[in-house]
């Protein structure tokens, strides 16, 4: 009976060092998860504000208001109006060139 109590206990024994093990990995799992589920809410926010911000920047005033101050736009009037003709333009061409239509 010694030599099977003696199995009986290394059996336990591993049994208890597995379940310790798996344990320790389920907890070390969950930390795990629950870092990548803050960084997920974290991105959407992020995401979130900057969605906001874009439609900020894209309303009309915003759009023509930089128009004006970085690149010297300005609203067009007829008398800054110029038509460009194509037969003048053709005309315009040094002797021997074809125009592209």
């Amino acid at each position: 009976m010694g030599r099977l109590d003696f199995v009986l206990l290394l059996v336990v024994l591993a049994s208890a060092l597995y379940l310790v093990h798996t344990q320790y990995e389920s907890r070390r799992l969950y930390v795990e998860l629950e870092k990548a589920a803050a960084q997920s809410r974290k991105l959407e926010t992020e995401g979130e504000r900057l969605q906001v911000e874009k439609r900020a920047e894209a309303t009309p005033l915003k759009v023509e208001k930089l128009a004006r101050d970085r690149l010297q736009m300005r609203t067009t009037t007829p008398a800054v109006t110029e038509y460009v003709r194509y037969r003048a333009a053709v005309a315009a061409l040094p002797a021997g060139q074809k125009a592209q239509p």
